[in-house]
Parts: structure tokens; sequence; C-alpha cells
């Protein structure tokens, strides 16, 4: 049963004097989400992999947005040599919002250009990395946000410190599931970490529901066959929700003036797959701080990226 009332993409508050950065903004929830962004008068970063479809994006979003603020700049989340050329090559002062939004799902076995597994590599490691290179742009404007996009299906995963870049087994919805309640832990540590240091970010972490995009058909499993292709794209299409759906608790995460840091914004309805954007506090992984704190220091270490604030405790675990 619904708890919240509808919110429509037309409540998104004025974004003017805003700058935002959206990783994967050439399609699904992330297209929506920029392209929202700037009909409410932000200035758009698109941060996409592949310039050629960024491009069509951009030339796309323009034609829908008269006026648009938009710009392209290439990123590959599964390259740490890409994003911190991205991050060197920022010239645009202070950055307000962060969408960490672009990933893969249910790709078979492949590893990232740094040699991590590709669903833990991208979807988290990746987004960390992202985050903490842009972090003095983002503490230099006046009231930052770093969203970051997880999964309903987070809430299934047997998160496996010792198995998260597949050093036993790979399961396909296995690592991806836990690399989605890895975004979890991400954005809950560093709203924690950030309250300690006593800045004013809020982190936010979402999950869209059931959502159309191309997250399970193109990309990465464009070349798992035929009969996957048409099978998932039937799949899709009857059961799962038109894409500006999904990029509703992007969006309201991102813009709502009065939200908290620290929110997980879901769908409200049944196993939130789909309804309105609701605030969920009752969340194993929210209150689950040791194994926040560890994947906090592996991140680190695997991805060389340290995080300029001070510890938001003294009982960290350390990695084994």
């Amino acid at each position: 049963m619904r708890n919240s009332p509808a919110w429509t993409l037309h409540a998104v508050p004025d974004q003017s004097g805003r700058v935002a950065v959206v990783t994967g903004a050439n399609s699904g929830i992330g297209y929506v989400t920029a392209r929202e962004l700037a009909r409410r008068g932000a200035h758009v970063v698109l941060a996409c992999r592949d310039p050629e479809r960024g491009q069509a994006a951009l030339a796309r979003m323009q034609g829908e947005v008269s006026g648009a603020h938009l710009e392209l700049r290439q990123m590959d989340l599964g390259s740490l040599a890409s994003i911190r050329a991205f991050a060197a090559g920022w010239d645009r002062g202070s950055l307000d919002l962060l969408v960490n939004n672009a990933g893969v799902a249910m790709v078979p076995y492949a590893q990232t250009a740094d040699g991590f597994e590709s669903q833990f590599g991208i979807n988290h490691l990746g987004a960390f990395a992202m985050t903490g290179l842009l972090l003095p742009c983002l503490l230099a404007a006046p009231d930052p946000r770093v969203v970051t996009v997880s999964s309903e299906g987070q809430r299934f995963a047997r998160f496996d410190l010792g198995n998260l870049n597949a050093e036993r087994t790979y399961q396909t919805a296995f690592a991806y599931v836990q690399s989605k309640r890895a975004n979890l832990y991400f954005a809950m540590e560093l709203q924690r970490r950030a309250d300690a240091a006593g800045l004013k970010l809020r982190s936010m972490a979402v999950a869209p529901g059931l959502t159309r995009t191309n997250v399970l058909t193109g990309g990465a499993n464009s070349g798992r066959g035929r009969l996957y292709g048409t099978v998932t794209r039937l799949l899709v299409r009857a059961f799962f929700r038109p894409t500006p759906e999904g990029a509703k608790t992007s969006l309201y995460a991102a813009t709502v003036p009065d939200l908290p840091g620290g929110s997980y914004i879901v769908p409200d309805g049944p196993l939130q797959l789909r309804g309105e954007p609701t605030r969920r506090s009752h969340e194993r992984a929210i209150r689950d701080t040791a194994t926040a704190a560890r994947l906090w220091q592996l991140s680190e270490r695997l991805t060389g990226v340290t995080y300029e604030l001070p510890a938001a405790t003294d009982t960290r675990l350390p990695y084994v």
C-alpha cells in the first residue's frame, strides 16, 4: 500500500546555479536524471564512457530541453586512469551534485582495465574513486550532495568481504547484488565520515525499482546471445516501469531541499519494486557500520584513492 503522496518529475525544484555531474547519462535512468536537472536550470555534465553514444544523447537532450546548459565529458568507470583524468580535468570550480548512476548488471565474468571483477569494479570501486577524486570540488560548494544508485536487489546479497573481487568464485547474480550492497554501504559510510568532520556534504543512496533501461540488455550484455536479448527485452517490457518512473528516486534524493544526509530513497510499493519515492530507514546495511568501514578501507587500498576526512569512529576493524 502506498504510504507517500505521488511525487512527479514536475516537483523537481529550481536548480539554477547548480553544477551537476551524472555518470552514465547517455541512456536510461541517467539520461532522464540529467535531462530533468537541466530542465530545471542546472548546468549538467554528462559523464559517459562511449563518446559516440554520449554525443547522440547530448544532441537528443538539447532537442528536448530548449536552452539547456549541458556538456559531454568522457569517463569510463572501468578505468581508474580515466576517472583520474576526468577529475584532473575538472575546470568548473565547485561541484554541487554528483550522481553515481553508471553501472553494469548481470554480466558474464570480465575484468576492468585495472583487473577488478567488472561488476564490483565499475559499480562500486569506480563510484568510490570518482567521488573521492571530486571531493575537493564538492566540498567547495555551499550545499553539496552525492547520490549513489544502488538497487532493491541489494537486500538479497550475502556480502562476503573475502570474495568481493571474485577471489574464490564468480556467480553473476551474486556479484551484482553484492556490488549494489557495496553502493549502499559506501553512501552511508560517506555520510558518517562527513558528519564526523562537521561537513555540509549530504550523501544519499537510492533504489530505482524495476525500470526499463538497457542495463540488462545493452553494453556489456550485448554479447550474451540473441535468445538472452530477446527474452530479457520481453520481460523488461512486460513487467518493468517506464524509465522516467525509475529516475524518480535519483531526482528526489538529488533535489528535495529538506532531505537529510544518509537517506536511502526507494519506491514505496511492495519489495521496493515500484511506487513513489520514500525514505527507508529499516535496512540492515544502513546499521552495519563495521562492514561499511572495512569495505571503505579495502576500497581505498584497491583504488589508491584516499578521502581526506577523519574516521567516523574509533572502532574501525582492519580488513583481513
